[in-house]
């Protein structure tokens, strides 16, 4: 019965050294941080106390290695509405020197703003201004939070399809 301990002691200490050591490079003084930029909001459903708004996220990673995600929060404005804020724990992996699209759902309680919301949102063709915070939480083992900020516009309709 000790051996079988023994062994799997072994084993977990292996895993956990080799997947250690490949994290410290996603962190190491050459790491570039990731960007994020939102590039679609569209309207799922909008009724009088709550609606609902799919978000979708674009995620360059400049690093020679893949980097895996184990989540994001965000907080999102459109055009100085605040939009809503939100916690997804979706894993994702942005391929090294690549990109990846992480979507998320938030639901809100816009009343008073949603007019003006849903009308912003029903042109697609019309620039949409806004600012974006960003908290992405990578690793495995020793999980690290990186912290961005992104201002910018999005053209609804630019992204649909891809």
């Amino acid at each position: 019965m000790q051996i079988k301990t023994s062994y799997k002691s072994a084993v977990l200490l292996a895993a956990a050294v080799s997947l250690g050591s490949g994290c410290s490079t996603w962190f190491s003084s050459d790491f570039a941080p990731p960007q994020v930029q939102l590039v679609d909001a569209e309207v799922v459903r909008a009724r009088l106390v709550e609606q609902q708004f799919s978000l979708r996220f674009r995620i360059d990673n400049p690093n020679q290695h893949n980097l895996p995600l184990r989540g994001i929060e965000y907080q999102v404005e459109l055009n100085e509405i605040a939009l809503g804020q939100g916690t997804s724990n979706k894993w994702k992996t942005v391929p090294a020197n690549g990109h990846s699209f992480y979507e998320v759902t938030i639901y809100t309680n816009l009343w008073r703003q949603i007019r003006d919301l849903v009308r912003m949102l029903e042109t697609p063709d019309q620039p949409v201004n806004y600012s974006l915070q960003v908290r992405l939480k990578s690793g495995f083992l020793h999980g690290k939070n990186v912290d961005l900020s992104h201002q910018g516009s999005i053209t609804p309709g630019d992204y649909l399809g891809n």
